[in-house]
């Protein structure tokens, strides 16, 4: 007997009724960035692992524990993307944008992959949107990358989500907070998580990202901000003028620590109460340095953030928001008895190529089993043809909604349709 085949743990099957929801987010998503001039970049799913090493850090959680990363028949290690930002840096880079001036706005939609535990909002293969803006060192640019990110969340539905903000410095104050939280930590070693115990000499900042409840007390009276230059420090003063003189809600959080190395200056996270104890929906900040750092001849002043897209689903759930399907199919054609099959096919070409969404039925099923798939699909008309419409040469018109009908001639049915449905002829 064969065996059973089925998905891996952590990834997941999308129907169709589950896939317009995920669409119908995306397509609002699209659309809002496109009024803020973002342009889709697509990376491969695979790629080097010193993408991710250079980028990354090799101390924090995504490198250590959660990278799928192996060699490949060649003896090169690859990896699996865990996240966005390190192989949009690395297709800058690759294709040269880092020696030509002009700000570079990107964005990108597709699944990344972490060997984390599966849980409810947590997969092994799971799916982001993100942005990711090149070369503009404004506050100005950061408030509006903030603005964007809430801005999408509303026009998704998503009234409650909360964003939150901290001041993570440059790389001239690590220094200054690397020495002071090993101070701190180094007279509490033994009270460490294993993990933390190798942080302490590693990377001690990524101590304050720690989820063990024991690591999170020890840290509970330090924040990043005590340690933060003068430039640092006015650099997020003006992104948060600059968010209430747009009205943007926001709470500074100074013990949000981001779980990549890699962020500088402004750091922000966008929480939702309905997403229990792990809130985050998503998050960002500003990268001042990976691009010079991942092989770039000098800084490029870089920001970016990421949603994940099953935590934005869960959001909108809890908040009991449905996003409505784009095009879903206007018109069911359905055609009774072999006779009228030729015809229902043709029609159903027609529609189409008038720019109406159509869908149909060719296994000659009875009427009420079309016009039930008709009702489930969500059309708003039905077109039946039988022997009767056949021989009249017309063909029936049902208003599913209003639950009307009327005769059309059959070289009038398209238009009549389009009239209805108020849709233009299009190749």
């Amino acid at each position: 007997m064969a065996t059973r085949l089925e998905a891996l743990g952590g990834a997941s099957d999308l129907l169709p009724a589950e896939t317009a929801r995920w669409q119908a987010v995306e397509q609002t998503a699209r659309q809002v960035l496109a009024r803020y001039g973002f342009q889709e970049v697509r990376t491969p799913i695979l790629e080097y692992a010193d993408v991710f090493l250079q980028s990354l850090g090799e101390h924090t959680e995504v490198v250590q524990k959660q990278m799928y990363r192996f060699q490949d028949r060649g003896g090169r290690e690859v990896a699996l993307r865990p996240e966005g930002t390190a192989s949009a840096v690395r297709c800058y880079l690759e294709h040269g944008l880092d020696k030509t001036s002009g700000l570079v706005k990107w964005y990108y939609i597709g699944p990344m992959f972490r060997a984390e535990r599966p849980q409810q909002g947590r997969r092994r293969q799971f799916h982001q949107l993100g942005v990711e803006v090149f070369g503009s060192a404004s506050p100005y640019q950061d408030a509006e990358v903030l603005a964007l990110l809430m801005h999408l969340l509303s026009a998704i539905g998503l009234q409650q989500a909360v964003l939150k903000i901290n001041n993570l410095g440059c790389r001239n104050d690590r220094p200054k907070m690397a020495e002071a939280l090993t101070a701190h930590f180094g007279q509490h070693r033994d009270e460490l998580c294993e993990d933390c115990r190798e942080r302490l000499t590693a990377n001690p900042l990524r101590i304050l990202d720690c989820k063990e409840p024991k690591c999170r007390q020890l840290a509970a009276s330090l924040t990043p901000g005590q340690w933060v230059c003068a430039a640092c420090a006015e650099h997020v003063r003006q992104v948060l003028q600059a968010l209430d003189a747009l009205a943007i809600r926001y709470e500074q959080d100074p013990r949000l620590v981001r779980g990549l190395d890699y962020y500088t200056r402004t750091a922000f996270e966008v929480t939702h109460p309905g997403l229990g104890a792990q809130d985050a929906a998503g998050g960002g900040g500003r990268y001042d340095d990976l691009v010079q750092q991942m092989g770039g001849s000098s800084p490029v002043p870089a920001i970016g953030f990421a949603l994940g897209l099953e935590r934005v689903l869960m959001a909108l759930e809890a908040e009991s928001v449905t996003p409505v399907p784009a095009a879903a199919p206007a018109v069911f054609v359905a055609a009774l008895g072999e006779a009228a099959q030729p015809k229902g096919a043709e029609l159903l070409h027609r529609l189409r190529q008038a720019g109406i969404a159509a869908a149909g039925d060719y296994d000659q099923r009875p009427l009420k089993r079309q016009l039930e798939q008709a009702s489930k699909l969500g059309c708003a008309y039905a077109v039946l043809m039988g022997d009767d419409e056949l021989a009249k040469q017309v063909v029936t018109l049902r208003d599913l909604q209003r639950r009307e009908q009327a005769q059309v001639p059959w070289g009038q049915a398209v238009e009549e349709l389009q009239r209805r449905l108020a849709v233009g002829s299009r190749a």
